[in-house]
């Protein structure tokens, strides 16, 4: 027998950086491994930060980030990549999830809804911080490995940005053989115009801490809009 709409079980997917977090991650892990000496910080901010204008732009080439933003660390042994992780996570991502984030998140996960992680940061950063905000699901960028598990600096499969969030979101859910149209409502909270095409997938999108371009887009179309997490 069908479900009544009002029955079926509610989705909600959160982005990242500038949406649960009032930060970027891998400019955070960046500066981190700076701290450590493993990059040379001036040298790593000057290209970081040509990256960064090209996200907020809408036009970051992710490939050679994700060349870039793994190069300081990725040939490191595996103990010394998960110990500095750790720290990273434990000293820098931690102490920065606002409160107001993990109530939200928590509030999904009380109603009983189904709650996932949808974010353009690797999932070698990912992983954890969602395991801190108690979430289980995660799509994040997934990273090639050869040679026994070393990270190569390239992207394996479809890259969960821009218009890659909702091939993998539909993917993730076709394997538990599953649709958004399964859900009685699809959230979706995101921050920037790289998050547009899934939320204009959803039956609710949400702005948060919105960027003016995303800002622009939501009040157009009558989104709702989150202000800060931060408060």
């Amino acid at each position: 027998m069908d479900m009544h709409p009002d029955d079926r079980r509610h989705l909600a997917l959160f982005d990242l950086d500038g949406t649960l977090l009032p930060l970027d991650t891998n400019q955070a892990f960046g500066r981190f491994l700076a701290h450590l000496g493993w990059v040379d910080a001036e040298a790593w901010q000057a290209r970081n930060a040509a990256f960064l204008e090209d996200h907020h732009l809408g036009r970051l080439d992710l490939h050679r980030f994700i060349d870039f933003s793994t190069a300081a660390w990725r040939d490191r042994a595996a103990h010394e990549q998960l110990e500095v992780r750790a720290a990273f996570v434990a000293d820098v991502i931690v102490p920065a999830i606002p409160d107001a984030a993990r109530r939200l998140v928590a509030q999904h996960q009380a109603a009983g809804d189904l709650v996932a992680l949808v974010t353009g940061t690797n999932e070698f950063l990912a992983a954890p911080i969602a395991e801190a905000f108690g979430i289980d699901h995660v799509l994040a960028v997934q990273l090639e490995r050869a040679d026994a598990g070393r990270i190569t600096g390239r992207i394996l499969g479809i890259p969960s940005f821009h218009a890659g969030k909702v091939d993998r979101v539909h993917a993730w859910l076709a394997a538990q053989d599953l649709r958004l149209d399964d859900f009685a409502s699809v959230s979706f909270y995101g921050d920037s115009v790289n998050d547009l095409p899934l939320l204009e997938a959803v039956s609710r999108p949400v702005a948060v801490s919105p960027s003016a371009a995303l800002r622009q887009v939501a009040d157009t179309r009558g989104w709702a809009i989150i202000e800060s997490l931060s408060a």
